[in-house]
């Protein structure tokens, strides 16, 4: 995909302007282990990071291990994750790929697109979580937060996942995509909000290519 040097000026402008303002943006599921975060991950989907750290808490105590996921008695681990929603269908691919991820990965999560996408349950905006965070690698997250805010910023046109991701693969620092996601989440809860956001507060003022918003800067 061809794009403009000044959108890729524009891209690192931003970049910059939110390593200041969160220098440290870690993903907010809390995980100490891989496979954690995978299934963090997973139960994340229609449901928020905070009520899923909740679950995880005492979840990762009582099954403690990617083995103890993989033997676990089905209707259990739906009532460990019922609070999380879709409970039975989260509980289902939960362990079906930790028996994959020890059957044919020998417990060690894959560090492809393609080898994770063949988990259960696991999409592509979960793979890049899991690409970025674990393995360091370049990868966009492109959920509502980051699809949103990129939207307002000109960064990305789309609001399909997987189109929002290849346009922010091409003008995003590839060095840099996986901290500019985790650090969008936390800007649009702070400040770019789905709704009222807080234009007055925003430290991107001067990139903000919507109309709307900008609009309202100038005429608040």
């Amino acid at each position: 995909m061809k794009v403009s040097a000044k959108l890729r000026k524009k891209a690192v402008a931003v970049c910059d302007i939110l390593d200041t303002v969160y220098p440290e943006a870690p993903c907010s599921l809390e995980y100490e282990e891989p496979y954690q975060l995978m299934i963090a991950a997973r139960l994340s989907a229609q449901c928020t990071d905070a009520r899923v750290n909740i679950v995880t808490r005492t979840l990762f105590v009582q099954y403690p291990t990617l083995q103890s996921f993989a033997d676990a008695d089905l209707a259990a681990l739906e009532e460990a994750v019922r609070p999380c929603g879709f409970y039975r269908t989260k509980a289902k691919s939960i362990q079906e790929m930790c028996r994959r991820l020890l059957d044919v990965y020998g417990g060690v999560l894959p560090d492809t697109l393609e080898e994770l996408l063949t988990l259960s349950g696991i999409g592509r905006k979960t793979a890049n979580l899991l690409l970025g965070d674990i393995y360091g690698k370049p990868s966009v997250v492109t959920d509502t937060h980051c699809i949103r805010i990129s939207g307002r910023l000109g960064l990305s046109s789309s609001r399909q996942p997987e189109k929002a991701e290849e346009e922010l693969r091409a003008v995003l620092p590839p060095e840099r995509s996986s901290r500019y996601c985790h650090q969008i989440v936390q800007f649009g809860r702070d400040v770019c909000r789905a709704r009222n956001p807080l234009c007055g507060q925003c430290p991107l003022q001067g990139l903000c290519s919507d109309p709307s918003f900008t609009k309202k800067r100038i005429d608040g």
